[in-house]
């Protein structure tokens, strides 16, 4: 047995039960380790003993590659070879590369895989020990000497090859793309369910589910609805992953009043949504919420067809719109959208399927 454990049993009473699209999906089974959020599974048949194995073996295989908490990963493997070298990935991960690569160019590298050296010096590294490093302020972002993906890693297919030790952090496309292959292999089994990957949705439905947007301010309250029939919504906010650390004043190590940053005070409110050209928490941007449809067709999923992993690309895009308005990022993705501003003011796309009420 994996080290993800999974969980099955009928879904009991629940605000998710009074919705009839995800009442009728009464079998669940969880991951609850999975990603660091746990994986929640909606089908309206029953998955075998065998399949949930599989699954969890399936989970065990792919945190093993590239989760940046396991010293045992791939992906911490290139963060300790002081030298570089040549890095063989999993063939099926070719699509997450390309998402990766495009949306690095989309966002003229305020996106980029890399800015895990920055979550690290920030506190946010393997030992969540959410303390900034001394030198924080001198050396976060591109701007101030850290390697960027397009110059310190090569790509051949899922081969990585890099001259330098680079900290990657694949978190803003890994999560929704293991869910789009649950998602496939659920589908075998049950033609309609629900996944949720701590609010990276994929769902397949006889009818609309209504999904409750959470007010980025408030966790029991909710800024919006959407309906979902065939798609995946994945949403992005700094509010559930944030901590507060005191940082020197540079060059006089004061310790003033609270502030932000890129100020010259030392106790800030830190968050993982990084620019990664500065490597600063973005602070213009509360939430945003992005749905994209599931492909159309019967067809096996297309390991060389980043359109076949609509979570992924949804998640990424989640991220993106933190550093990125949407029509740049339009040009590459198809997607609609919701944004929450830190002034409460928003932007929703036209065929966003579902409505803001802020207050």
């Amino acid at each position: 047995m994996s080290r993800v454990a999974y969980m099955q049993h009928h879904s009991g009473a629940s605000a998710a039960a009074d919705n009839p699209a995800v009442g009728s999906l009464r079998h669940v089974a969880s991951f609850p380790e999975a990603l660091g959020t746990g994986i929640v599974m909606h089908t309206e048949s029953a998955l075998d003993t065998q399949v949930l194995s599989d699954m969890g073996t399936m989970i065990e295989a792919y945190e093993q590659v590239l989760s940046r908490f396991r010293d045992d990963s791939l992906v911490q493997q290139m963060s300790k070879a002081k030298h570089g070298g040549s890095f063989d990935f999993p063939d099926y991960l070719n699509p997450l590369f390309e998402i990766v690569d495009l949306l690095f160019a989309a966002t003229q590298g305020s996106i980029d895989p890399l800015v895990g050296a920055d979550l690290v010096k920030l506190g946010y590294g393997p030992d969540l020990s959410f303390h900034p490093r001394p030198d924080v302020r001198e050396s976060l972002g591109w701007v101030h000497g850290r390697a960027r993906w397009n110059e310190a890693v090569t790509r051949h297919g899922t081969t990585l090859i890099t001259r330098q030790a680079v900290q990657c952090d694949f978190g803003a496309v890994g999560k929704g793309f293991l869910v789009d292959l649950l998602s496939e292999r659920c589908a075998e089994h049950s033609k309609h369910l629900l996944i949720d990957a701590g609010g990276d949705l994929n769902i397949r439905a006889a009818t609309p589910v209504s999904i409750a947007l959470e007010d980025p301010s408030d966790d029991e309250d909710a800024v919006g609805v959407a309906e979902i029939l065939n798609g995946s919504l994945c949403a992005s906010a700094p509010s559930r992953r944030r901590w507060t650390a005191e940082l020197e004043a540079q060059g006089t190590g004061e310790q003033p009043d609270e502030q932000h940053l890129g100020h010259e005070t030392g106790l800030v409110t830190l968050h993982h949504l990084l620019n990664a050209i500065d490597g600063m928490p973005v602070e213009d941007v509360m939430a945003t919420w992005v749905t994209s449809p599931n492909p159309s067709g019967t067809t096996p999923l297309d390991v060389h067809d980043f359109g076949n992993f609509p979570t992924a690309v949804a998640d990424g895009l989640s991220t993106a719109l933190f550093v990125c308005d949407p029509d740049t990022l339009s040009r590459s993705f198809p997607f609609e959208c919701a944004v929450i501003r830190n002034d409460r003011t928003a932007l929703v796309s036209r065929h966003f399927p579902g409505s803001l009420f802020i207050r």
